[in-house]
């Protein structure tokens, strides 16, 4: 039996009005993809083309809702998607789950969606991730919290990251980023990641030097999306 994508209320969640998600549990279908898709990862291992088929089903399921069928979506030379003339987007995926998230460009400049299994993030690679700020929360939170808002902080800064990359291609680093989590205690709610030094991203849109976004923990996983609204449809409202 065929696996099939489904739309996500989950991950459509994360996002305002005006974005698609779909997601996708196990493995995708590498007979489902299409040829300038397959050659991308033809030397790739099985699991690898197992997860990129699982992006691509995701994607192409979200891309229907936008009126867009049966397209390729290949990889630049940079690993990012090639998404159709007019939409923007981000795919993500962990251990045994898969989404994409597509929208007009014309109502968003970008998008960026990552999830990860909540807690996963071991206790030697926190300082690596964390800025100081971040630490010092960490270090209020009950011990039993910390994995799982480690995990949130990780996710956060992976979809600002997915988010700005395709934009400017800047590249990143954790201590580059630091997430607060406006809404703790919350299986959903609001976050903003600030940066820590000059990012090409904040000095395009000429706004202070943070994002807002969303996260939600959901069964065994912690989702984070962040996404920048179309500077022409800021003007036009």
């Amino acid at each position: 039996m065929v696996n099939e994508p489904i739309l996500s209320t989950t991950f459509a969640a994360l996002f305002p009005a005006g974005v698609a998600a779909a997601e996708l549990r196990g493995p995708g279908d590498p007979s489902r993809l299409k040829p300038e898709e397959a050659r991308s990862v033809e030397r790739a291992v099985p699991k690898r083309i197992k997860e990129f088929a699982a992006g691509r089903q995701c994607a192409r399921r979200a891309l229907a809702e936008l009126g867009i069928v049966d397209v390729p979506i290949p990889v630049a030379l940079d690993r990012q998607p090639v998404w159709p003339p007019g939409v923007v987007g981000s795919i993500t995926h962990t251990a045994g789950l898969c989404a994409a998230v597509v929208a007009a460009a014309t109502r968003f400049e970008a998008l960026g969606v990552d999830t990860e299994v909540s807690g996963a993030v071991k206790p030697e690679l926190w300082d690596t991730i964390c800025v100081a700020d971040e630490r010092t929360w960490i270090g209020v939170l009950a011990p039993g919290e910390r994995a799982a808002a480690v995990t949130l902080l990780f996710s956060a800064k992976e979809a600002f990251y997915k988010c700005q990359y395709p934009l400017l291609g800047e590249r990143l680093s954790f201590e580059d980023l630091c997430v607060t989590v406006l809404e703790w205690g919350r299986c959903h709610g609001a976050l903003s990641v600030r940066a820590m030094r000059p990012i090409a991203l904040f000095e395009r849109i000429g706004v202070a030097q943070s994002l807002r976004g969303s996260y939600r923990f959901h069964e065994q996983f912690v989702s984070a999306g962040v996404c920048l609204p179309s500077l022409a449809a800021d003007a036009r409202t």
